[in-house]
């Protein structure tokens, strides 16, 4: 039973059921057999519990017993239209009383409570019989029968009587309700566990089928491990898209390069010219290379303070010099005398560098890029907001991601790799800080938010 869930479980319930059931007839057997009851009624023993319905047999014989001549027909009556018994008393010659012959079962079922025997008990397809030796001064020694033939059948009669064959009946239907509750329970992690290693040995649209609404801990569970799925299959494709786009922007330069050595080799005399393509093309292979180093996760310790003031005036003025010949002006708007972060190296140069640079590829011509800087909280704000074409809302978490470009907005012909924002995510992120798009009524507008140095 060591590690199966579902036997502990059915083991565990069944044998609290049992417990309980167990506890629940012997206690019930104890109490029962003691229960007091009129004076001149016969001993019961433990080992002869009364049969069911007892405590109406009890007062039936007492009646019998006690009541005055002229009345023991009432009481027979009453029985017979109140509980749904009939009563036959018989006298020693096998005689009833008022007149009515009893079944020969009853006679049977009498018969054995001669001599020492109180009681007695028949199961016959006729019904079932109960014979109690009672006596009265009038009549002397009698016997009654009792005929439970309309209200109860022999089995129920039978269990009724056998505190062991309830018992053993309560056991089997509790482990049926046991088996059903205990697979209900573990039904869903197997079908967890055999979800995770369809996932495990690669189907990927793997999912657990989850209720709508409410649901238990199980339902959970399922959700998170869509949830868990769900991000793993977004991983691997990206991963697959970063591979495809790695390998094409390495095969253009690669093929520049191949080109310029064979005619380096076919023209000598322009072998100089070659070189210099050659070079050109070896340090954007460089540049690329570098770039894709940047993207990838880095521990690196923020152990510089940079003055975001300093910083955006450096670059919104090389920015400005860049965008003189499509008449693109940068805004700078700040308040602050200074915004100290801690950095490391270069890295939130980068990040900046790249935002600033993407929003003035995009803006139109004669338009102005605007740069704030602002405190709000315990972070800085950087907004950076071009008057360009904008981007799809489906794709404003998308485009921090490696390679990611929106076809009517982005494209390789603007310039770049689609690695400047990845890049920029990146070192935000390695700052404690986040970053988000937005579009807005003419453009779009990137946020930075770093922590402020304490």
């Amino acid at each position: 039973m060591r590690g199966n869930l579902f036997l502990k479980m059915f083991t565990a319930f069944w044998l609290v059921i049992i417990a309980v059931l167990a506890s629940w007839l012997l206690s019930s057997n104890y109490f029962d057999t003691r229960a007091p009851g009129p004076a001149h009624l016969p001993s019961h023993r433990a080992n002869h519990p009364l049969p069911p319905p007892h405590r109406v047999m009890l007062k039936l014989i007492y009646d019998l017993q006690n009541a005055e001549s002229g009345e023991l027909r009432g009481v027979i009556e009453r029985a017979q239209r109140r509980q749904n018994i009939t009563i036959y008393l018989l006298n020693d010659q096998g005689e009833e009383l008022f007149g009515e012959a009893p079944p020969a079962a009853a006679v049977a079922v009498a018969d054995e409570v001669r001599g020492r025997r109180r009681r007695a008990l028949s199961l016959s397809p006729a019904g079932r019989f109960s014979a109690h030796a009672i006596y009265r001064s009038d009549y002397g020694p009698l016997r009654a029968v009792f005929a439970f033939s309309r209200g109860q059948r022999p089995v129920l009669a039978a269990l009724g009587d056998n505190p062991w064959l309830r018992l053993l009946l309560a056991i089997l239907v509790s482990g049926v309700v046991c088996f059903a509750l205990s697979r209900a329970l573990t039904n869903r992690l197997a079908t967890l566990r055999r979800a995770s290693r369809r996932l495990a040995n690669g189907d990927l649209d793997t999912r657990i089928q989850v209720r709508a609404a409410g649901g238990d801990e199980t339902d959970e569970l399922a959700r998170d491990f869509n949830s868990m799925a769900g991000q793993l299959q977004d991983r691997m494709q990206a991963q697959k898209r970063l591979l495809s786009d790695v390998s094409h922007e390495l095969r253009s330069p690669l093929a520049r390069l191949r080109i310029a050595l064979a005619l380096a080799q076919e023209q000598p005399d322009t072998s100089a010219a070659q070189l210099d393509r050659i070079e050109r093309e070896t340090e954007r292979l460089e540049e690329l290379i570098g770039q894709l180093l940047s993207t990838r996760p880095q521990d690196v310790p923020l152990d510089t303070h940079i003055d975001l003031v300093a910083l955006l005036r450096h670059l919104c003025a090389d920015a400005a010099f860049e965008g003189t010949p499509g008449g693109k002006t940068i805004r700078f708007e700040c308040t602050l005398d200074e915004a100290v972060v801690a950095s490391h190296s270069d890295l939130l140069h980068k990040a900046c560098d790249n935002v600033l640079r993407n929003a003035l590829a995009h803006t139109g011509d004669n338009t102005a890029v605007t740069v704030q800087l602002e405190r709000s909280g315990s972070n800085y704000r950087i907004r950076v907001r071009d008057r360009g074409p904008g981007v799809p809302d489906e794709a404003l978490d998308k485009i921090f991601e490696e390679f990611y470009r929106v076809d009517d907005a982005r494209s390789r012909d603007t310039g770049g790799h689609g690695l400047g924002l990845a890049i920029a995510r990146r070192a935000v992120e390695q700052h404690g800080g986040a970053i988000h798009a937005r579009n807005c009524d003419d453009g779009l507008e990137i946020t930075l938010d770093l922590p402020v140095q304490s």
